[in-house]
């Protein structure tokens, strides 16, 4: 197989460092797939940018950023009493949002311990009320607070909201002047520093650090093997018919690499295909648009995607890349998995 993802190098991390650059105390975010890229790769570029914080999702992934990563790490999971792989460590620094938990945390064995509270925002996802952050003040105990943060949806008055938080954490009693915030611009966040410069403002960025200059990245998937068929042809699993003369290769990347988890899927109901076969397309056979790219095209999947491989239509039209070519494909790459990275 190979379904891989070729780096420019330099060109991607004179990305990193740009962002870092106009970014003052940003904190990269690794988790999940770490972006396509693995989470040990990248708390290997957070060391050599000299960054002294990470964030990762879940606890289940503390461990080796510890291991990989010589400085502090926040975990955005906020902490529950039920949780049985949290890991207690002074570089860990744990999210609390819920009045109950905190008071939990700081009457167990780890009563000590860093943690970050958080304000619930419009994403309505984790995080203490405005009003109750007088109780969870009340209920900190020996916990030492490392900052205050919000998570920001990607939509809506974003500033506005930061600020209305900033205001409030001032207007508080949580011993912080440390403000973390996920999805700010950097006009944002400047204009932010300047209304509030009595604090330490440290932007949460995942996405636009890693994944901020796409050109420096290209996916190619392996062509595996390479059949003619005539229209009428079954192929596959599902023993489709070719809707004309063509090629059906066989491309390395399927499922296990995060290939159609947005899944391709047949018109459905007898108005449906009877729409898609008055438009004269593909769709009215039960295919869908596949991410592979071929002879400058975007082609078609002649079946939903395997667990390691993808079978395109390719039309006889076009021409057909040998058994042992790379084709272009176009990934999410949260959810990517790759045979291989190389650096060029």
């Amino acid at each position: 197989m190979s379904f891989d993802l070729h780096v420019d190098a330099v060109r991607w991390r004179r990305g990193l460092r740009d962002v870092v650059d106009r970014t003052p105390g940003i904190v990269p975010v690794i988790k999940g797939n770490g972006y396509g890229f693995g989470r040990d790769l990248l708390a290997a570029e957070a060391t050599a940018l000299g960054l002294d914080m990470i964030a990762v999702g879940t606890y289940a992934e503390v461990p080796a950023a510890l291991a990989a990563f010589a400085g502090d790490v926040m975990v955005l999971t906020p902490w529950r009493p039920f949780f049985t792989d949290v890991v207690h460590d002074d570089r860990v620094i744990h999210t609390v949002g819920r009045v109950e938990d905190i008071a939990a945390l700081a009457a167990g064995s780890d009563s000590a311990a860093r943690v970050l509270v958080e304000g619930e925002t419009s994403m309505a996802r984790h995080g203490l009320d405005r009003h109750e952050l007088a109780s969870a003040v009340a209920a900190m105990g020996d916990l030492r607070v490392e900052g205050f943060a919000v998570h920001l949806p990607m939509a809506g008055n974003n500033f506005g909201e930061a600020q209305s938080w900033a205001a409030a954490l001032e207007a508080s009693q949580v011993e912080t002047t440390t403000f973390y915030a996920s999805h700010l611009t950097s006009t944002e966040l400047a204009v932010l520093r300047e209304r509030r410069p009595q604090l330490d403002i440290r932007p949460r960025v995942g996405t636009a650090l890693w994944l901020g200059d796409l050109g420096a990245l290209s996916v190619r998937a392996t062509v595996l093997d390479s059949h003619h068929v005539a229209r009428g042809e079954r192929i596959g699993y599902r023993q489709r018919p070719m809707p004309r003369d063509g090629f059906l290769l066989i491309v390395a990347g399927g499922t296990s690499h995060g290939i159609g988890l947005e899944a391709p899927k047949s018109s459905a109901g007898v108005v449906q295909r009877g729409k898609s076969l008055a438009k004269g397309g593909l769709e009215a056979a039960g295919f869908s648009l596949s991410p592979f790219t071929i002879d400058g095209k975007q082609r078609w999947f002649a079946e939903p995607p395997h667990m390691q491989a993808s079978m395109i239509f390719l039309p006889s039209t076009a021409q057909a890349p040998r058994v042992g070519d790379g084709v272009d494909v176009a990934v999410r790459f949260t959810t990517a998995t790759f045979d291989a990275i190389t650096f060029g």
